[in-house]
Parts: C-alpha cells; structure tokens; sequence
C-alpha cells in the first residue's frame, strides 16, 4: 500500500517492501518477513543490514530467531532533510559547475512527471518573464499537482512574470487555475484552441502535444529547444497574438509582455 510512497523517498524496492511489513507487524523474524514478502532470506538480512545503518530498523535480540522492529515513519522525514542539508551545503558549487560550460543551441526531450518537473526547475533557474500559449492548467494535472505549490511559491519569491494565452475552455473546465495565475492573462477565441501548447522562458522553448484540459496522455513527453533567435521569435509572435487577442470578462491584465 505505501511501497511506491517509500521509493519516492528514496528506499530502493526491498526495503520498501520490508519496511512497510514491519509497520504492519510491528516486529519480525526474518522467517516471518520471507512469509510476508517473498523476498529471498538471504536478500533480507542484506536488506535489513542496510536499513540498519540508515536507522530504519533495530534489532530485537533474544533467544532463538532475532526479531527486527521498525522505526518511527517520522525518520523518514529526518532522512530526507539531512539529503536537503548536505546539497544545499554544496548547491552553489554545483550550480557554478553547471553555468560554467558554454551553452550552445540544442534539443532534448523531457519525459513524464519527473520530465515536467525538470521543466519548473527550468523556469524558476532562468527566473525570465514567461510566456505560454494555449495553456491548460497543466500545473494542476493529478501526476504532477502535488509539485506545484513548491513551484508556485517559488515563482512567487523571485517574482518570475507570467503571461498566459489560455484555451478559451479554461474558464469552465478549470476555473481554479486561475487564482494561482492571478493577473496578466488573457483567453484565446473560441475555435482556437488546440491540442498543443508552447512556453517561452530565457532561450527556451517547449513544445508540448496530445493536451487535454488539466490533462496528459499516459506516456507523455515534449520537446524543449535553447536557442535565443528561436525564442525572441516566439516572444514577437506572442506579442502579436496578446495584442490582438480579443477581450473576455474575466481576463486580468496588469502590465503588458
């Protein structure tokens, strides 16, 4: 039940598995965990070893079989914050590292949830005016929703500027994106909205395909090209689209791309 939840934090599948075994018995011989997870014995004492050295587990000794028990879920959180601290301690280095190679006009491809994800890093690193095009709430979408309001506070801090060309659908099939967004959007016409999307941000642009309103395909992916000309061209085009876009009701505008 929680397995895929302990990944995500960092446990590799087996000690998932084992830790949420433990949970649900409160304490185990290695006998009884190869009853519950099928796990091979010999796997689960070298498991069980390493979960030990995080302090994920302690060892109940006693007469016959030794019995294991696990920690509080609480020292997840602790693991998780010394990973935060120790890359925060070297993220400026990193980071020099990182800007220190010349960037040359390219083309790659981000993937799935953790792809978008990437995406966001993106924009608040370039921490640029952005600009998208036939947006669709995709912030809000189930496999990525939980990431934005990091994102969303982030942006905020920065004070990164946003400029949203929405689906004119939008504005009934998902209104609550546009608390987030708050001000300098505007709806495009009825009859152009499409399936496709880009944004604009520094020397990026990211191409997205087969949307939906607040939605992804299952296996999704979108193209991200980095070239200056590339996007200065974009950043004109929109210009020419917002300018000419025709008012709605509920559009909120305070300053101009």
């Amino acid at each position: 039940m929680y397995v895929e939840l302990f990944q995500n934090l960092g446990l590799s599948k087996n000690e998932a598995e084992l830790y949420e075994a433990l949970l649900e018995l409160g304490e185990a011989s290695v006998s009884k965990l190869n009853q519950k997870t099928n796990i091979n014995r010999r796997n689960i004492y070298d498991v069980l070893n390493r979960m030990i050295e995080k302090g994920l587990v302690f060892i109940v000794i006693q007469a016959g079989e030794n019995r294991y028990k696990p920690v509080d879920p609480r020292k997840l959180k602790e693991l998780i914050f010394e990973k935060q601290t120790m890359l925060d301690a070297q993220l400026d280095e990193l980071d020099e590292l990182y800007q220190s190679k010349p960037k040359h006009s390219e083309v790659f491809v981000y993937r799935g949830p953790e792809g978008w994800k990437n995406y966001m890093r993106d924009i608040l690193r370039v921490n640029q005016p952005t600009f998208f095009i036939g947006a669709k709430g995709l912030w809000l979408e189930e496999r990525v929703k939980n990431f934005f309001p990091q994102f969303h506070e982030q942006a905020r801090k920065q004070n990164v500027p946003f400029f949203t060309l929405f689906d004119w659908e939008i504005q009934t099939e998902c209104p609550e994106i546009l608390p987030y967004v708050k001000t300098n959007y505007k709806f495009l016409p009825p009859g152009y909205s499409t399936k496709g999307g880009v944004d604009i941000f520094g020397d990026y642009v990211c191409v997205l395909s087969d949307l939906k309103i607040k939605k992804f395909e299952e296996d999704f992916a979108f193209t991200v090209m980095v070239n200056p000309t590339i996007a200065d061209s974009f950043r004109t085009w929109f210009r020419y689209m917002w300018d000419n876009c025709p008012s709605s009701p509920n559009e909120q505008i305070s300053s101009q791309p």
